[in-house]
């Protein structure tokens, strides 16, 4: 980029076309790789609390060639408002020169690199590709777990289970032309391959005795006072965070478990080796900067070609 050239600024539009999810994944689990050994630096978020148990998020990393900083608000209460619960931007830069290379839609990569990782997720800690899933919530954040699930799993069942009657239904009409069997889940959790909790509760909403052979991921909590996921869960399996360092102030799941965190492991460890000792698997993530930097190289490299 030369210089002189003002940054380039995408919309929501604009951003999702660039972060394709089939390879959002692929530079998801490089940045793992890459944050592991410390070729990421990537110091926990300073979070600031806005009224109504809201928050700001400042989320610095950088790499050898790339830079980025990522400044988003998460505002619960906006649902009853009827807007959306993130605001923000991410900016790229060149972190050799510092120059401003192009400014990012905050919440669209939030939620895109959010699905990602949870796909992740699936591929390192399932012993095969997921046939059906049931996704606990009907917000943004399961939107884009049912698009990256369709585009990663054509054809794959996904069971909706909303927190309020009719918003199950409402969520699978609006996504009625994805590559998926969208389908009501019963009262019982079916039989499926994974469950996602993806709510804004602050209290558990999967309540389910661990399983063998079912993996259960949380998304939705990002705060240590809240939790989706019932704590006899969480103690009668195995455990992954995506993000050891964040987990352990931002991972209320884990937290209010009490768990030993002596015996959470991270995601990249199962990356080259994956679990088979057929316990049931809980892998909560709380997302990192190194996952929105990844998004951002995706981003300049296609725009590259």
């Amino acid at each position: 980029m030369s210089p002189s050239a003002p940054p380039r600024v995408f919309d929501a539009t604009a951003t999702a076309s660039l972060l394709p999810y089939p390879q959002l994944v692929d530079a998801l689990e490089q940045a793992c790789r890459d944050y592991a050994a410390g070729r990421i630096d990537c110091p926990e978020r300073q979070v600031v609390p806005l009224p109504q148990h809201g928050v700001m998020l400042s989320m610095p990393a950088v790499a050898e060639r790339l830079a980025i900083h990522k400044l988003v608000n998460i505002t619960p209460a906006n649902r009853e408002r009827g807007l959306p619960t993130l605001h923000g931007q991410v900016s790229a830069y060149d972190s050799v020169t510092g120059q401003l290379l192009l400014i990012l839609d905050g919440p669209t990569v939030t939620g895109r690199r959010t699905a990602a990782i949870s796909l992740l997720g699936l591929r390192a800690l399932l012993p095969q590709a997921p046939t059906a899933v049931l996704l606990i919530g009907t917000g943004t954040q399961a939107k884009n777990h049912a698009e990256a699930l369709a585009a990663l799993y054509p054809g794959i069942t996904l069971y909706v289970r909303g927190s309020a009657p009719g918003r199950d239904e409402a969520f699978r009409r609006e996504l009625a032309t994805l590559d998926a069997d969208l389908r009501a889940a019963p009262e019982q959790t079916p039989a499926v391959d994974a469950v996602i909790t993806l709510t804004t509760s602050r209290t558990p909403v999967y309540h389910d005795a661990a399983r063998a052979g079912r993996l259960v991921i949380g998304v939705g909590a990002f705060q240590p006072t809240a939790a989706e996921i019932a704590a006899d869960t969480i103690a009668a399996s195995r455990l992954f965070v995506d993000d050891p360092a964040g987990a352990r102030h931002e991972a209320g799941d884990l937290i209010l478990a009490g768990v030993d965190w002596e015996r959470v492991e991270p995601l990249v460890s199962a990356l080259d080796r994956r679990p088979d000792d057929g316990r049931p698997i809980v892998c909560k993530t709380v997302g990192c900067a190194a996952w929105d930097l990844a998004a951002a190289g995706l981003a300049l490299s296609r725009l590259a070609t």
